[in-house]
C-alpha cells in the first residue's frame, strides 16, 4: 500500500520523531490535538501503520496489549529494551536470540522464520529512583 505523502502524515511523523520512546496512537493523537492540527485519530492510526510497514517506524505491542510506536532510528532487523516507567527505549542487537529462533524454526520445519523480541523492564535512573522511594518512604 503506498500513502500518500500529506501535511497530516508529515506532522504525524514528526510528532513521532519527537516523542520519547514508544507512544500509542492515542496518545500521540492527544498531543496533535492539543496544537489544534484538526488531524483526526484515523488519518494518525493510517499514518503509523504506513511509516511501521515502510520501515520508518518502529511498532511493537506492549505487556497490556496496546500497539505503540517510535520513529525508527536504525534499519534493519534489531530489538529493544524498554522501559515500563519512562519509556526510555535502547535498540540492540540480539545474535543469541536470532541463532535461537532461527535453529528452533529450522528443528520444527519452518523456513523463512521471523520473530519480535522486545524486553521490558525499568531502567537503571527508574529503578534508582524507585530504590530512594522505598528508603524514604
Amino acid at each position: 500500500m503506498v500513502q500518500r505523502n500529506t501535511w497530516q502524515r508529515d506532522r504525524v511523523r514528526e510528532a513521532l520523531a519527537e516523542s520519547r520512546g514508544f507512544v500509542s496512537a492515542q496518545n500521540l493523537h492527544a498531543t496533535l490535538r492539543e496544537e489544534n492540527t484538526g488531524i483526526g485519530l484515523a488519518t494518525v492510526y493510517r499514518a503509523l501503520a504506513g511509516l511501521a510497514a515502510q520501515g520508518d517506524a518502529d511498532s511493537l505491542q506492549s505487556p497490556e496489549g496496546e500497539a505503540l510506536y517510535r520513529a525508527c532510528s536504525t534499519s534493519g532487523h534489531h530489538h529493544h529494551l524498554i522501559c515500563r516507567n519512562c519509556g526510555l527505549t535502547v535498540e540492540i542487537a540480539a545474535t543469541d536470540v536470532e541463532q535461537w529462533a532461527q535453529r528452533t524454526a529450522s528443528q520444527h520445519g519452518f523456513t523463512h522464520a521471523e520473530h519480535v523480541v522486545d524486553i521490558f523492564g525499568l531502567c537503571a535512573a527508574c529503578t534508582q529512583a524507585r530504590a530512594s522511594e522505598r528508603a524514604d518512604g
